[in-house]
């Protein structure tokens, strides 16, 4: 029984030897090693932007109880912030997603004229999202 993943073999049955560690030829991409780097690109923007607003709807209340005075506006912004986040997440196959990401951060970071605390989870979402299009960047090029 022979199975479908057996490595390739020369006419004289001898494994053929993949080189390890072997930079791409000019004028060719660097390979990943991701089946559909694509997909995982996407879905590290999908899941950073859900992470987000799931932080995002968790914090309304130990704001409320440690960081003071939460105003309804401020609630209204990080529910808003929140769908837009998810909302975002689910368009991640569109081009523009990216950006809309980015601008998520920065309004997230403008709520800080209503709140301090918005600020700094704008300031630390916005490293983390840094990051993502770092990683997307080196894996797509």
């Amino acid at each position: 029984m022979t199975s479908p993943e057996r490595e390739p073999h020369t006419p004289t049955g001898a494994p053929v030897e993949r080189p390890t560690g072997e930079e791409p030829t000019a004028g060719q991409p660097r390979r990943s090693g991701l089946r559909n780097p694509e997909r995982a690109v996407r879905g590290l923007g999908a899941g950073t932007l859900s992470l987000e607003a799931l932080v995002l709807l968790l914090a309304i209340q130990p704001i409320r109880v440690v960081g003071g005075d939460l105003s309804g506006a401020a609630i209204g912004a990080v529910v808003a912030l929140a769908v837009a986040a998810v909302v975002v997440a689910g368009m991640m196959r569109r081009p523009w997603a990216w950006h809309a990401g980015t601008v998520l951060q920065g309004l997230l970071m403008l709520g800080g004229l209503l709140h301090w605390s918005l600020l700094a989870l704008g300031v630390i979402f916005a490293l983390v999202w840094a990051y993502a299009l770092h990683v997307r960047r080196v894996i797509l090029g």
